[in-house]
């Protein structure tokens, strides 16, 4: 998902916006106090813990006029410890008609979003099986799609419903009955569509079957045959047109390529969408080869401006270069951000996952700097310098980027600029661009379909640059400010004497910085938070320069 600091809020009418909230159980980020109901909704509790999902089988039927849904989920377990009652989750505006498990009724009690099912035996640790949840109702609407997500009940400009779904951080409960927490996943997944037949239905995954129902209705379903993190399920349904190509991905297989757009747009999509291959390309040669290849990739035109959803992005950019025509970005900017952004997602957030929302900078930090990465491929590194740096005018400082653990709490949304600007400073600190991109992209392998948690991308780059960089993850993500570099210049006659040390909120802060030296190289030098003086021969002050462009941190001149 994308987001955009305030500043455009004032130059955009339909500005990006996040719902940001803001390690572990004594938080350092907390802003309020915690209800049960958040509990309930972000902790693994032992009605959580118990079992892991194996597959889900959705089948919705969506009522445009009443704006409605009637469904059913059949979910599909693994007992990991013996129980008699589970959770599953479903926002309270919906209703549960029934559970059942083999051939019988199970009784419920519902706190909150929370669902507790009470199963008429002991399931034993290690057996396998699926119960059935039938409900119906009217999910919420979306107030300010996708950041303030729900159900959004729109028209295109012909007067023809255009139905979507957008739930990242509110939760996929919102809209259909599930286990609602980020670590886990399902293994695979059916979803079935019921919509009117004059419109097509499009959900993610491979297109299965398409079948007549009455009353001038009928059933589409898909399948997804990945992992596949619950917010990122979505649906569409509307008056869309729908045209297909193929992409030869750094493996020689072939990836079907599927877009689905407003009938009145197929020819603006076409060309547009060309920006796709090489888009394509350039995240492969870094990243990886794209991860979801058995169900192809899609992009399905929606009523909002943009969203993940695994293998079927959601696209609302008006087909236009920039942020809805905006050129935010110092570079002189002729690329469509939406698409560029939310395809990184399927390497970022979907092949990856976190597993907790207070670590959502693992999606949206990790993407934001795959924009830069897809500008350094295609404009090379110094068109790539300059645009990570204009997201340091998007940086508010307000509160850290990892949230509150176990109660479905983001942090602050300077983990798309911020956590880019990070990423940027420990690749110059790795000090190998052939390193630092092989740990990228061993992320992406040895995690690959896997949710994931700050302390292990933290431990994984560290062993693999062969560098401890726990006091910047700390900084950088859990506390608000910069580091700053505190300094005092001396011209003596032996070369250029500095007097620094860093200013921290973190003990010890050790980061390295570097200098251009007199032959124009970088060198490195190694402040600590104590007071030191370090002789640079051949220099003077007049000519003394940071790397403030590869490095992210505050520096000022001391009154020492």
């Amino acid at each position: 998902m994308c987001k955009f600091a305030t500043v455009l809020l004032f130059v955009l009418s339909a500005g990006c916006l996040i719902i940001a909230e803001p390690v572990q159980a004594q938080t350092l980020t907390s802003q309020k106090s915690h209800t049960r109901a958040d509990t309930l909704r972000g902790a693994l509790r032992p009605e959580r813990t118990c079992y892991d999902v194996t597959s889900y089988d959705l089948t919705v039927e969506v009522n445009i006029k009443g704006k409605s849904i009637i469904g059913s989920n059949s979910i599909g377990y693994k007992a990991l410890t013996d129980f008699s009652k589970l959770q599953i989750d479903l926002f309270p505006e919906l209703r549960i008609e029934s559970i059942t498990w083999q051939n019988k009724t199970l009784s419920f009690q519902r706190e909150a979003g929370a669902v507790f099912v009470t199963f008429p035996e002991t399931v034993k640790a290690g057996s396998s099986g699926s119960f059935k949840v039938n409900y119906s109702g009217s999910p919420r609407m979306a107030k300010n799609p996708p950041w303030d997500g729900g159900m959004s009940w729109s028209t295109d400009n012909r007067g023809n419903p255009w139905v979507g779904v957008s739930c990242q951080g509110l939760g996929a409960s919102v809209w259909w009955p599930n286990k609602d927490h980020l670590s886990d996943e399902p293994n695979h997944m059916s979803i079935t569509i019921i919509a009117p037949d004059s419109l097509m239905a499009v959900a993610n995954g491979k297109w299965v079957s398409e079948t007549p129902l009455s009353n001038h209705r009928k059933s589409t379903v898909w399948a997804v045959s990945y992992p596949i993190n619950n917010y990122n399920v979505s649906i569409n349904i509307g008056k869309y047109a729908h045209f297909s190509d193929t992409y030869t991905n750094i493996n020689g297989e072939t990836l079907d390529l599927d877009y689905y757009v407003l009938d009145y747009n197929l020819e603006k999509a076409k060309q547009q969408f060309q920006q796709v291959k090489p888009m394509l390309a350039c995240y492969e040669q870094y990243l990886t080869a794209y991860p979801f290849i058995e169900d192809g990739f899609a992009v399905v035109e929606t009523p909002y401006v943009g969203m993940e959803h695994q293998g079927a992005i959601a696209y609302g950019n008006q087909f236009e270069n920039g942020y809805l025509g905006f050129d935010y970005s110092g570079i002189n900017l002729d690329f469509d951000y939406i698409l560029i952004h939310e395809t990184g997602h399927e390497w970022w957030g979907n092949n990856v996952s976190m597993q907790d929302l207070a670590d959502m900078w693992i999606h949206e930090g990790f993407c934001t700097y795959s924009e830069a990465i897809y500008v350094e491929c295609r404009y090379g590194h110094e068109t790539a310098i300059k645009y990570i740096n204009h997201m340091k005018n998007l940086v508010s400082f307000d509160r850290p980027i990892i949230g509150d653990y176990n109660v479905n709490m983001e942090g602050s949304g300077d983990m798309y600029h911020k956590g880019a600007l990070f990423l940027h400073t420990l690749r110059t600190l790795t000090d190998d661009d052939a390193l630092w991109w092989s740990i990228i992209s061993g992320i992406q392998k040895d995690f690959a379909l896997q949710t994931v948690t700050t302390q292990q991308i933290e431990s994984y780059i560290s062993k693999k640059a062969g560098k401890d960089f726990s006091k910047e993850f700390d900084l950088y993500l859990r506390h608000t400010k910069l580091p700053q570099f505190e300094y005092k210049l001396t011209d003596t006659q032996k070369g250029l004497q500095i007097e620094c040390r860093w200013v921290t909120e973190v003990p010890d802060f050790n980061m390295p910085l570097r200098y251009l030296d007199q032959n124009n190289k970088w060198v490195w030098i190694h402040p600590t938070s104590e007071w030191q003086t370090i002789l640079l021969p051949g220099m003077k002050a007049k000519s003394f320069q940071l790397d403030d462009k590869n490095l992210y941190f505050d520096q000022r001149m001391a009154l020492k």
